[in-house]
């Protein structure tokens, strides 16, 4: 691979080494038994589309330290994938999304598996919980037989358990804060545990443990990885509300009819007066949320210029970040990818 980072092309190599290991898995299962099919289809689903950003922050947290180019890093860089795709399928169900990258979400597709039989929804869910569950399994499968040697992989497997308990508690933070008065401190905490943390921080943290990384350059990671990854979250937030859904691929609504504990709420809050809080008050969480009502919320944040106060916490995330990234001396073709991972995570349209 070449020094100079060619985003499209390690997405390829992470897209094939997802292909191949899901579909030899997804196989397997279907031969315990054909009625298993649409189960195996979903877990192939999973990881048919995604940014790779997650096994692209684990490739340079490598190559920062000197490693070389690796097809068995790349194999493991790729295991983070699946822990993305496992937490979404998690995250769908809990959230009761319809849709994600314009598709039905595995919980709703499983639906035709068992359509003509008692409590289908029900049933579905359980399906589709159990899709997440083989996910998380299957990353630290392919972690494990990455190819990369027993010594580097015994070095970064303490941050797995690690990885597991934030972004666990950063799922459960979010369900205990949902439907509580608005708040921004702890939306923020929601947002560092839940996604944050396995997005950008603990990614870099395994490529450098693979690589036998030094304590400075570990702690330059936390601090490059945590604000850019809240800032990844925070445009997150406000796609949700006012991106287009033909590329973010997700519903406008769901953060509103879910009363969910976002920053862009939060922050709309703390602005508003109590004529606005009375407005927002009859709007969140109702599950009959239509476009009208939708329209109502966005007039209300754009008033009290909410949006632009969370451009204005991303800009700053991003600026730390990268203040951060030139104090590392980091090789040259490293310190570019991963500024380029930076503004690739902050400034997107899905």
């Amino acid at each position: 691979m070449s020094e100079r980072w060619d985003p499209a092309a390690f997405k390829a190599r992470v897209d094939e080494v997802l292909r191949q290991f899901v579909a030899a898995e997804a196989e397997q299962l279907s031969a315990v038994d054909p009625l298993l099919a649409p189960v195996a289809g979903q877990l192939e689903a999973a990881v048919a589309d995604g940014k790779r950003l997650r096994s692209a922050f684990c490739y340079w947290g490598w190559r920062a330290v000197g490693q070389p180019d690796s097809d068995a890093l790349v194999r493991a860089a790729a295991a983070m994938e699946l822990v993305h795709a496992a937490a979404v399928v998690h995250d769908d169900l809990i959230d009761d999304s319809p849709l994600r990258h314009g598709r039905p979400t595995a919980h709703i597709a499983l639906r035709g598996a068992v359509r003509r039989r008692p409590r289908a929804v029900a049933a579905a869910r359980s399906l589709a919980m159990l899709v997440g569950d083989l996910l998380m399994s299957l990353a630290g499968q392919l972690f494990a037989t990455s190819g990369l040697p027993a010594a580097y992989l015994a070095r970064a497997r303490p941050l797995w358990s690690l990885l597991a308990r934030d972004l666990i508690a950063g799922e459960c933070l979010e369900i205990l804060r949902t439907g509580t008065p608005p708040d921004t401190s702890a939306s923020l905490k929601v947002i560092r545990y839940k996604t944050a943390k396995y997005t950008v921080e603990q990614p870099l943290l395994i490529g450098a443990a693979l690589a036998g990384a030094g304590e400075r350059l570990r702690q330059g990671y936390s601090a490059y990885g945590l604000p850019l990854g809240e800032a990844f979250q925070l445009r997150d937030d406000l796609l949700g509300l006012f991106g287009d859904p033909a590329r973010t691929g997700k519903a406008n609504t769901d953060d509103v009819r879910g009363h969910r504990p976002t920053a862009l709420l939060a922050e709309t809050w703390r602005l508003a007066d109590d004529r606005d809080r009375e407005r927002l008050a009859a709007l969140l969480g109702r599950r009959d949320l239509d476009e009208e009502g939708l329209a109502e919320v966005r007039a209300v944040m754009r008033d009290l210029k909410a949006p632009d106060r969370i451009e204005v916490m991303i800009g700053e995330r991003v600026d730390e970040a990268l203040t951060v990234l030139d104090t590392l001396n980091a090789p040259a073709p490293a310190t570019a990818a991963l500024s380029a991972l930076a503004r690739s995570a902050a400034i997107r349209l899905s």
